[in-house]
């Protein structure tokens, strides 16, 4: 599958121009981008990334249970690039909840029911490495990698609120961009085993591919977005006791975006997009079914003074989104679990954020998850179709300082 989408996007090309890059509140707090600054060539550095957070998740119906999540991430890295196109980052990256003083030692990550053994106190801390190489248009990434919201993945897929939760994603990632076509694979390996070890291992691979099929300069750009998800867990070496088995399941989205620049007025952007989703279930039995399949449509309005208008409308039957929110998903995240026999999910909100001398951003989101769902399956019995409001409400603010130590002569 995974093969024939890659051709489908190098078959585009000969009619694709430009690629419009994603433009809402989580692509500005938490993107970085992989480009290399040849002005800072042979110049030792420490780079400071940090964002503060508040996010009230008041959820109802039977979808999942509402949470808050006060807090801050830190990373200072020490930071040095010897050439042009190399550059080596060592540090380390620090998870605080308010009020939290330990934290269990797994993968932060939904990807598994596992529990740590022992705790860290104060903050959740792991050691940060990147080597980042540019060969051409191709560059290589080992150890932790560009994640989260500079994967771009489309939102049926994944969650913004991983920007704030999840480790940093760490393996091996490889990054293609060119004038007419981006590419972005990865391996994040999420959990790794030692013999006779009592849980799975557990790694992500994706594929994100976004192909334009206008110029530039046209008044409305058109692009093709290709984005597979495929989580992974198993092990050779997993106690004979532990019989849950390899498990391996996928996400896959094919669709047509569009984005029109008017010039000038209170209205600076205008995007919409439609695509078609489906969840493949290869091999294991955590879904009570093996393929689904899910539909999106969405329009957002960038104004003036960066407040951002959203809306889009999801259906989905058998489809479980590995890294998205639990309303476009038709199992529930609750204890007592269920399966819906449908979900229709539309999404209103919007989001603010201003930049301060590039380095400071601080911003503001506010959106509602209205859930019309089918018939409720449990073990207990069966309920009937319901609706549901969602609501979600953030605060969020992100630095990310550079401090030159010296240059290299």
């Amino acid at each position: 599958m995974t093969t024939t989408l890659l051709a489908l996007g190098f078959a585009a090309l000969a009619c694709a121009d430009s690629v419009p890059q994603p433009v809402d509140i989580a692509t500005r707090m938490a993107a970085e981008s992989a480009v290399l600054d040849t002005s800072h060539t042979r110049q030792l550095a420490v780079e400071f990334r940090a964002m503060a957070f508040f996010k009230d998740n008041e959820y109802g119906g039977e979808h999942a249970r509402g949470y808050s999540l006060p807090g801050f991430w830190l990373r200072p890295a020490l930071t040095y690039q010897p050439l042009d196109f190399v550059k080596l980052e060592l540090g380390a990256h620090a998870l605080v909840f308010d009020g939290a003083n330990k934290y269990p030692c797994y993968a932060y990550h939904d990807i598994g029911t596992w529990k740590g053994s022992q705790y860290q106190r104060g903050a959740h801390v792991l050691p940060f490495f990147r080597a980042t190489a540019v060969w051409k248009k191709t560059t290589f990434v080992f150890g932790d990698i560009y994640g989260g919201a500079s994967h771009g993945l489309m939102e049926p897929l994944c969650t913004p609120e991983l920007n704030i939760t999840q480790d940093p994603e760490m393996g091996f990632q490889l990054l293609h961009r060119r004038r007419r076509y981006t590419l972005d694979a990865w391996v994040n390996w999420q959990s790794y085993i030692f013999e006779e070890d009592t849980h799975q291992e557990a790694f992500t691979v994706g594929v994100v591919q976004r192909i334009a099929l206008t110029r530039p300069s046209a008044p409305v750009q058109l692009y093709l977005p290709i984005d597979i998800v495929v989580q992974h867990r198993g092990g050779e070496q997993d106690l004979p006791a532990y019989d849950r088995g390899v498990q391996t399941i996928t996400n896959g989205g094919v669709g047509l975006g569009l984005r029109w620049q008017p010039h000038g007025g209170v209205l600076r952007q205008l995007d919409a997009d439609v695509a078609a989703l489906a969840a493949w279930q290869q091999s294991g039995k955590l879904w009570p079914f093996n393929l689904g399949v899910a539909g999106t449509a969405g329009v957002s309005a960038l104004m003036r003074y960066d407040l951002r208008l959203f809306a889009r409308v999801a259906g989905a039957r058998n489809f479980v989104p590995l890294y998205g929110v639990p309303f476009f998903s038709t199992l529930s995240q609750r204890p007592e679990g269920g399966r819906f026999a449908y979900v229709v999910t539309p999404q209103i909100g919007l989001e603010w954020s201003h930049t301060f001398a590039r380095d400071y951003i601080v911003g503001a989101k506010a959106e509602t998850y209205l859930t019309f769902t089918g018939k409720l399956t449990r073990a207990t019995g069966t309920e009937p179709r319901a609706f549901a409001n969602n609501f979600s409400f953030g605060v969020f603010f992100r630095c990310s300082p550079r401090f030159r130590l010296f240059t290299h002569k």
